[in-house]
C-alpha cells in the first residue's frame, strides 16, 4: 500500500507537521480534524448513551441509588484529575502513539513497552464491550419491534459480530466523512440524552422521592447477605458499583491517538481531552438521576438484574420505551465507531515502532492515509476477547462485566505509568502550550493513588459464584479480567526479557529533523 508523501520543499510543513517531525515522525495520516472533531471522538467514546445504559446494573446491584447519585460525581472528579494530567502530556507530545510514546520518552523503552500493551488491550476491550452493549440494546429493540424476534444470547452475539464488522468497514471506507460522523455523534449524544431526560421526567405518572435517590442503598451482589451497613458493603460491594462511572468515562485518550490528524494539536488535543470528561460527567449525572427518579418499580428492576431497560419498560408507555432504547442504541453505535478509530490508530502507532508481531502489516496505511490492516486486526482481537460471552447463561452478564473490567484496568494502568514518570521528571519536563504548572505534583499523586485502588477492585470477583472454593462456583461466573490482564502482562514480560529488550528501543524516528529529547529520569 502507498503512504502519504512527507512534506517537501514544494509542500512546506505547517506548525503541526513541523512539531511531529521534531518528535520523530513524518506526516502520514491526513491532518484534517478540527479541535471540535478531536473533542468529539473522546466525547463519543465516553458516550453517556452507552455506559450509563449498559453498566447501570453494576451500580444498582452494588450499592443502589447512592452508588449512582453520589458515586458518579465523586469518581468523575478523580477521573477529571487523571484527564488533566494526560492533557498536559498530550500538549507536550501530540503523537498517535500517545500514552506509550510518553512513557518511553520520559522513561525507558521498557516503560513504553508495557504501557503500549496495556493501552492496546484496554482499547480493544473498550471497543468489544461497547459493541457488545450496542448489540444487547439492538437485540432489545428488535424484540420490542418484532414479535418473532426472540432476543436470545446467541442472537446478541451475532449482532455483536455484525456491528463490529460494520464499524471496521466504516473506518476503512469512510475516511472522507469519519470526522464529520464524529461531530454528528456529539450532537446525537447531547440531543439524545436531553430527549431521554425529558421523557423520563414528563411521561411517567409517578417518580421516586429525593430520599430514595440520594439515600437508598441496595446490596444485590450476593456478598454480605444483602447487608447495606457493614464493612463488606462499604469497602467491597459499594466500590464495585463505581465501575459504572469508571467504565463510562474512559477512552478519552482517543484525543491523543488522533492528534496526528488534528490541526493545532498541541492545544486542541489537550483541551479536547479534559473537556470531553467534564461535559460527559455533567451530562451523565443528569441522565442517571433521571433514571433513578423514574425507577419506581424496584422489584421489576431487581428481577432484571438491575438492567436499565427494566426502568424504561416499567415506567414508560410502549412508544416511549422504544424511543429511549432506539436513542441509546444509535448513540452506542456511534460510540463503537469512534472506539475502532482510536484503537486502530494506537495499533498503527505501536506497530510503527515495531512492538507488535507482524508490525510491517499493521503499520501500513493506504493512499487515503487509513491504517486498514490495523483496523482489521484490532477488530478481530475484540471479537476473540468477547468469545466467553457465548457461554453466558442468563442472570448478571458476568462475561460482559469482565470485558468492561479488562477495559478499565488496561487503560488506567497504561495511564499511571506516564503520569508517574512525569512526576519523577519534575522540572526536567518541558511542557507544551497547555500545562498544569506547579499543580502537577498534587494532581499527579492523586491520579496515581486512584488508579492503583481501582485496579485492585476491578480484578476481584463480581458475584459469589465467581469465588474459587464457593459451593456454587462456576467458571461462567468468573471475572476473567485478571486472567486476561495477567496473561498479557506475563506474555509481554517474558517476551521483553527473552527478546524485545535487545531490539525494542522505543519510538523509532521516520524523519531526520528532530530536537533533543528530554533527558530520561534517573531510576528511583
Amino acid at each position: 500500500m502507498a503512504t502519504t508523501p512527507a512534506p517537501t520543499a514544494e509542500q512546506p510543513m505547517d506548525d503541526d507537521a513541523r512539531r511531529l517531525a521534531e518528535l520523530g515522525y513524518k506526516q502520514e495520516l491526513r491532518r484534517k480534524w478540527s479541535g471540535f472533531s478531536n473533542f468529539a471522538i473522546s466525547f463519543s467514546i465516553i458516550s453517556i448513551l452507552a455506559g450509563c445504559f449498559t453498566t447501570f446494573g453494576q451500580a444498582w446491584n452494588n450499592g443502589g441509588p447512592v452508588a449512582i447519585s453520589w458515586g458518579w460525581p465523586l469518581i468523575s472528579l478523580f477521573i477529571l484529575i487523571i484527564g488533566f494530567c494526560l492533557a498536559e502530556l498530550v500538549s507536550a507530545y501530540p503523537t498517535a502513539g500517545g500514552i506509550y510514546w510518553w512513557a518511553a520518552t520520559m522513561g525507558r523503552p521498557v516503560h513504553g513497552w508495557f504501557t503500549g500493551w496495556l493501552n492496546l488491550i484496554g482499547l480493544v476491550a473498550v471497543t468489544a464491550s461497547v459493541d457488545y452493549g450496542c448489540a444487547t440494546f439492538l437485540n432489545l429493540t428488535l424484540s420490542a419491534l418484532f414479535d418473532g424476534w426472540a432476543g436470545t444470547g446467541h442472537q446478541t452475539f451475532g449482532l455483536f459480530v455484525v456491528i463490529l464488522a460494520l464499524h471496521g468497514l466504516i473506518n476503512i471506507y469512510g475516511h472522507r466523512i469519519i470526522d464529520v460522523l464524529q461531530n454528528v455523534s456529539v450532537w446525537w449524544h447531547v440531543a439524545g440524552a436531553a430527549a431521554v431526560v425529558l421523557i423520563l421526567v414528563l411521561v411517567p405518572d409517578n417518580h421516586q422521592s429525593f430520599q430514595f435517590v440520594f439515600t437508598e442503598r441496595f446490596n444485590n451482589s450476593g456478598f454480605g447477605d444483602g447487608d447495606t451497613g457493614g464493612l463488606a458493603f462499604w469497602f467491597y460491594v459499594l466500590p464495585l458499583g463505581f465501575l459504572l462511572t469508571q467504565y463510562t468515562i474512559t477512552g478519552f485518550d482517543a484525543c491523543a491517538h488522533v492528534s496526528e490528524e488534528t490541526r493545532g494539536a498541541s492545544k486542541a488535543a489537550a483541551q479536547g481531552l479534559w473537556r470531553s470528561i467534564f461535559y460527559s460527567a455533567v451530562g451523565g449525572w443528569i441522565l442517571l438521576l433521571a433514571f433513578l427518579f423514574a425507577a419506581t418499580d424496584v422489584d421489576a428492576i431487581n428481577e432484571a438484574g438491575g438492567f436499565s431497560g427494566a426502568i424504561f419498560e416499567s415506567a414508560l408507555t410502549p412508544f416511549f420505551f422504544k424511543a429511549v432504547i432506539i436513542i441509546s442504541t444509535i448513540g452506542q453505535f456511534f460510540c463503537g465507531m469512534s472506539c475502532v478509530t482510536s484503537m486502530s490508530r494506537m495499533a498503527y502507532a505501536f506497530s510503527r515502532d515495531r512492538a507488535v508481531p507482524g508490525w510491517r502489516l499493521w503499520s501500513k496505511v493506504n493512499r487515503n492515509g487509513t491504517p486498514v490492516n490495523a483496523i482489521i486486526g484490532a477488530t478481530l482481537a475484540g471479537l476473540v476477547l468477547t468469545l466467553p460471552a457465548l457461554y453466558q447463561r442468563g442472570g448478571i452478564p458476568v462475561a460482559f462485566y469482565a470485558v468492561v473490567s479488562v477495559a478499565v484496568i488496561g487503560l488506567y494502568l497504561s495511564f499511571i505509568i506516564p503520569i508517574f514518570l512525569r512526576l519523577r521528571m519534575g522540572d526536567r519536563f518541558t511542557p507544551g502550550p497547555w500545562t498544569l504548572g506547579r499543580r502537577y505534583k498534587l494532581l499527579g499523586w492523586i491520579a496515581v493513588v486512584e488508579i492503583a485502588v481501582i485496579s485492585v477492585y476491578f480484578v476481584l470477583p463480581i458475584v459469589p459464584a465467581g469465588v474459587p472454593g464457593n459451593p456454587d462456583f462456576s467458571w461462567t461466573a468468573v471475572n476473567y479480567a485478571p486472567i486476561a490482564i495477567g496473561g498479557v502482562l506475563l506474555g509481554v514480560g517474558i517476551w521483553w526479557y527473552a527478546s524485545a529488550r535487545k531490539w525494542f528501543t522505543g519510538p523509532r524516528r521516520t524523519v531526520d529533523q528532530a530536537e533533543p529529547e528530554p533527558e530520561p529520569a534517573e531510576p528511583s
